[in-house]
């Protein structure tokens, strides 16, 4: 998952730097960004813009259950509801110019792309690390979108930016997930690991997990060798 986050920062490097990118992250240093997601991949990209130096980072999830983890975490968290507000009413750049530069969007849901939208500050972009099955049916690209001048960048971990791929290979960013894993690590392996299964007791659990909805994060199944 690690490389899955730090290409959706490199995705808003190449926002800022173009092809100009020498450190993983300097598109966000000491700007405001929103995480909208709680799950692995939310999470992992909270941790590398944390670790990338973002001014500003909020993690929005309609989960109670994953947002008292992203705040245990060390985030500021709150609910899809509130977030796009409180970038408006807390970031100002001057003038009309609110909100957040960059949000990251990791949840399957055409609706939190729409809300994505909403918190961007004019001429801000969403990062799009997530994957719509049944299309976008929430998502309205009306006035504020048009007036605005936002952006949508898709950010899916089978490409990098264009003309990165010669110094941005999967190889680099899994390098980068590694620094980042040996400053963070503690916090994935306390908060975003949920549960442990012993292997045989996968189907069992996996089956269960199906029947009822549950909160989790990150399931790791363990085998005994």
């Amino acid at each position: 998952m690690g490389p899955i986050a730090a290409n959706g920062i490199l995705h808003a490097d190449a926002e800022t730097a173009g092809q100009d990118i020498a450190l993983l992250g300097q598109g966000i240093e000491g700007r405001p960004v929103i995480v909208m997601g709680a799950g692995t991949v939310g999470l992992m990209t909270a941790l590398f813009a944390r670790h990338c130096h973002a001014a500003d980072i909020i993690v929005a999830d309609p989960s109670p259950f994953r947002r008292a983890k992203a705040e245990a975490m060390g985030f500021e968290a709150m609910s899809e509801e509130q977030v796009s507000a409180h970038a408006k009413r807390s970031w100002h750049h001057g003038g009309s110019d609110r909100g957040a530069d960059f949000v990251f969007q990791t949840r399957a849901h055409s609706k939190s792309l729409d809300t994505a939208l909403k918190a961007l500050r004019p001429q801000g972009t969403v990062i799009d690390l997530a994957f719509y099955q049944d299309g976008a049916k929430a998502l309205r690209l009306g006035e504020e979108f048009h007036h605005n001048g936002l952006n949508i960048r898709c950010a899916q971990i089978n490409r990098v930016p264009r003309g990165l791929s010669h110094r941005w290979d999967r190889r680099r960013l899994a390098r980068e997930t590694i620094v980042m894993l040996q400053r963070k690590g503690s916090l994935i392996l306390e908060h975003m690991i949920t549960d442990i299964i012993p292997f045989d007791d996968g189907a069992k659990f996996l089956n269960d997990l199906s029947s009822r909805r549950r909160d989790f994060i990150q399931v790791v199944f363990k085998a005994d060798v």
